[in-house]
């Protein structure tokens, strides 16, 4: 990871953001279906779609409980989502 953002259509920032979850997750011996909630941030609320499109390829059937909420603007410059995960695995 180089910490660089991408930049494209929603689905294409979504997708990354969400790779970079599960990778983080991988990290920690967890997997995407351990995530149990889901805090989406976009700025326009025409996005909706496309990234609700790119989320379930991520979680499928099993998804987490999820809030999503359309701000001003993101702290990362021209980002139009931004995603954060809570994860709980058992021992």
């Amino acid at each position: 990871m180089t910490g660089a953002a991408i930049s494209g259509d929603v689905g294409t920032e979504t997708r990354q953001v969400l790779n970079n979850i599960q990778n983080i997750l991988k990290e920690c011996g967890a997997t995407m279906a351990d995530v149990v909630r889901c805090g989406v941030y976009l700025i326009n609320a025409d996005d909706f779609q496309g990234m609700n499109a790119v989320y379930a390829e991520f979680f499928g059937d099993a998804k987490p409980a999820r809030t999503t909420i359309i701000v001003a603007a993101l702290p990362l410059k021209d980002a139009k989502v931004e995603i954060d995960a809570i994860a709980y695995k058992p021992r």
